[in-house]
């Protein structure tokens, strides 16, 4: 309540004020005060990763753990043979405005063991639902594959870490994840899709509070009013709004590795044009790919401050990046493939905004590879200093972007063949991609051992791939 209340008064005062509306970067919690800074750093960390990739012999053994990829988030836990029992380590990963987000570190393992959501006032302990609502850190695991379906919207309270390692878990139904004034959430290696509206009911949102919520959009995640929030290789598509929504003041926030496909409404990020508070969000968008039966807002932006960093972008249907409310976009690095349509060419979009108004935006385009008639329109004059200082990875080729987001979405099976992964869920009951951590007190969670495939299935999987890469 103290949160909302901060952000409607700083947002009347801003009204009355036109200092106050360009200070409002520097006041709002969490806002870096150097956007800038923090975008020559990511730039820095990828460089290393991938200085160490060209200098080192990498053997085979090391090629076959896909370690020193250059991607410096992966780079950062997968070099560690160990991993599986330091999953911790993970916080340590983020790059960009997100970074500081330490989700549930130092907090105990929850171990996930009942994927039911009967109940979203009174969850039964070893759900999800009840993990997530908990007031201390929480590090959240999952012993086996799990399709869990949300009777209401997920809340979430702060300090959390829902780390899909060494499974398959889909989340799916009534409103999905909902993050409401809170901070310090990593959300890892998931699949997150086929959300729809929810409400009209009571939903717990911690151990001591539950209260009515109306009808949810329909968000695979909604981030409102929130800071230090990272989301990391998770697959997202299908949902009823947007796949990852970010408004009502939220900010540092990073969105790396992730998968996105077959959806329209893909990304927003700001409530409204007048929305004042979101002159504060900054948003790191990085090693993403934007894959097939895209349409458009990859993201689309009002207002803040949003770094698009090293994404592959292989379509979409009217635009890739749009804006309204004047937004800084600092695009390097990415590659754009437009679609066959003509008319569609165009990577950017100023949203119902004349070109007398939007001149002035600053939205850059710095060492981008733009594929098939692809173009960016930038704008704003004189800040080509503030861009300077945050160039880019020098070459910038479809080759070196065609590396980072290699393995974009869910690591290990399914990750980014939402169809062809369902067909194995329902046919192999084992965890089958990875080992396990031990708990807090050195208590074994458990060992992923493959299910062997009959033969039958075998055939029957390959000709299930065979025809679905076809219809792609």
């Amino acid at each position: 309540m103290l949160h909302r209340t901060c952000i409607v008064l700083i947002s009347l005062l801003s009204s009355f004020s036109p200092l106050c509306g360009a200070m409002l970067n520097l006041t709002l919690p969490g806002a870096h005060p150097s956007p800038e800074l923090v975008a020559q750093e990511v730039h820095r960390r990828v460089n290393a990763s991938i200085s160490r990739r060209q200098t080192l012999q990498i053997s085979q053994k090391d090629q076959s753990t896909e370690c020193f990829t250059g991607n410096p988030i992966d780079d950062c836990w997968k070099c560690d043979p160990d991993w599986a029992n330091n999953r911790q380590r993970l916080a340590d990963c983020a790059i960009g405005f997100g970074q500081y987000a330490m989700g549930g570190k130092n907090g105990e393992y929850y171990i996930v063991t009942d994927s039911s959501d009967d109940d979203a006032v009174t969850p039964r302990p070893g759900t999800l639902r009840y993990a997530v609502i908990q007031t201390e850190p929480l590090w959240i695991v999952f012993p086996s594959n799990m399709l869990i379906k949300l009777s209401q919207e997920l809340i979430f309270n702060s300090y959390k870490t829902l780390d899909g390692r060494g499974a398959n878990v889909h989340i799916v139904g009534g409103g999905c994840i909902t993050l409401q004034y809170i901070s310090n959430v990593i959300i890892h290696n998931v699949h997150i899709h086929h959300c729809v509206e929810s409400g009209n009911a009571n939903v717990r949102s911690s151990p001591t509070h539950f209260g009515y919520r109306t009808i949810s959009d329909g968000d695979g995640i909604s981030i409102f009013g929130s800071k230090d929030i990272w989301i990391d290789h998770c697959s997202l598509s299908h949902c009823k709004d947007g796949l990852i929504d970010a408004v009502m003041g939220s900010t540092g926030i990073t969105i790396s590795n992730n998968f996105f496909s077959h959806h329209n409404e893909v990304m927003l990020l700001g409530h409204s044009d007048d929305y004042l508070p979101d002159s504060g969000m900054q948003v790191t968008i990085a090693f993403n790919h934007f894959g097939q039966k895209l349409v458009q807002r990859m993201p689309r932006c009002r207002r803040g401050y949003i770094h698009v960093v090293n994404n592959d972008f292989t379509q979409w249907e009217m635009y890739a990046i749009g804006g309204s409310g004047n937004p800084t976009i600092n695009s390097q690095g990415n590659r754009y493939t437009a679609p066959s349509n003509r008319n569609a060419k165009e990577v950017t979009k100023r949203v119902e905004t004349g070109e007398g108004e939007w001149k002035g935006w600053n939205w850059r385009s710095e060492g981008d590879v733009l594929v098939n008639g692809a173009f960016f329109v930038a704008s704003g004059q004189g800040v080509e200093v503030k861009y300077e200082k945050a160039y880019s990875v020098e070459p910038k080729s479809a080759e070196l972007i065609q590396q980072l987001t290699w393995h974009s979405g869910v690591l290990g099976v399914g990750g980014r063949y939402l169809f062809i992964y369902l067909f194995i869920y329902f046919t192999l009951d084992n965890n089958i991609v990875g080992m396990w951590s031990r708990g807090p007190d050195d208590a074994e969670i458990g060992s992923a051992t493959p299910t062997k495939m009959p033969l039958s299935m075998l055939i029957a999987f390959s000709c299930f791939v065979c025809l679905y890469t076809f219809m792609l």
